[in-house]
């Protein structure tokens, strides 16, 4: 029998936005996580869709993401699902609340951060350079924009990202990686060893179905937007690859609460 149990949980209501902490998370066959991901901030110049509510999974390069625009993480965002409003400060300051549910509150989220990403300067490896107008897509609990099919969720240890800060010489910030599980327990590095399996989460199950290959947003800080450890070359220097944490199918619907335990359903433990 081991230990292993759910240590942190995440949603990302906004693609590349702030994360939030989660006392309970559902999982839900053929769609994930609802509410991960759930909007994203699309560049307007390739929409073809009359309705931003019913915008389709699409690959990240059609989207605005720190991996491009580090200075994203610079806001703190935060969606309230009791009123469907989404809140922009900055050192405190707040800068936008806006309602994702009418016309005019998505036009002003879409407007601010079209605005906000003309006053900085992309990453120069981004896929999307160019500064354009952004529109917001999405609906909350309905769709999902994550960077891989929309159905995927993603794993981590904790112990992987100990092991990291060891060899950084500093604490690196697990929200860098933007998990929706962080899994105690599990030795460093544990995780990629369930590739193939699948395990019992809370009242769901779910298939481990790869290794999650990572780009420059490991090296932002998720709350001053600033570059400032080079973990991609890390990994890259320290293990001939560039992954951290899992990527998962729910095969069975549930619920996963902070404290769960984590099982193998069947396969080598």
């Amino acid at each position: 029998m081991n230990n292993f149990r759910v240590e942190q949980l995440f949603i990302h209501p906004f693609k590349g936005l702030s994360p939030h902490s989660c006392d309970r998370v559902n999982l839900q066959v053929g769609h994930g996580i609802p509410g991960d991901r759930a909007f994203a901030l699309m560049y307007k110049e390739e929409s073809i869709y009359t309705d931003s509510t019913k915008v389709p999974w699409l690959k990240k390069h059609n989207f605005a993401m720190q991996n491009d625009w580090h200075g994203l993480a610079a806001l703190d965002c935060f969606y309230d699902t009791t009123n469907s409003t989404l809140t922009v400060r900055r050192k405190g300051v707040e800068l936008l609340v806006a309602d994702t549910e009418t016309d005019a509150g998505r036009e002003q989220i879409a407007t601010f951060f079209t605005g906000y990403l003309a006053g900085i300067y992309p990453s120069q490896s981004a896929r999307h350079p160019e500064r354009a107008p952004l529109q917001l897509v999405g609906e909350f609990g309905k769709t999902r924009y994550p960077d891989r099919e929309a159905v995927h969720i993603s794993l981590v240890s904790k112990a992987t990202i100990d092991h990291l800060s060891e060899l950084a010489g500093k604490t690196v910030d697990i929200r860098r990686f933007r998990p929706n599980i962080v899994v105690d327990g599990v030795p460093a590095w544990g995780e990629f060893d369930w590739v193939g399996q699948e395990m019992q989460l809370g009242t769901a199950k779910i298939a481990i179905t790869a290794r999650i290959n990572r780009c420059l947003n490991i090296d932002v800080h998720p709350e001053t937007g600033e570059r400032d450890i080079a973990l991609l070359s890390l990994l890259q220097k320290h293990f001939k690859h560039t992954q951290t944490g899992v990527l998962a199918q729910v095969i069975t619907t549930g619920t996963v609460k902070i404290n769960d335990k984590i099982a193998h359903v069947y396969g080598k433990e």
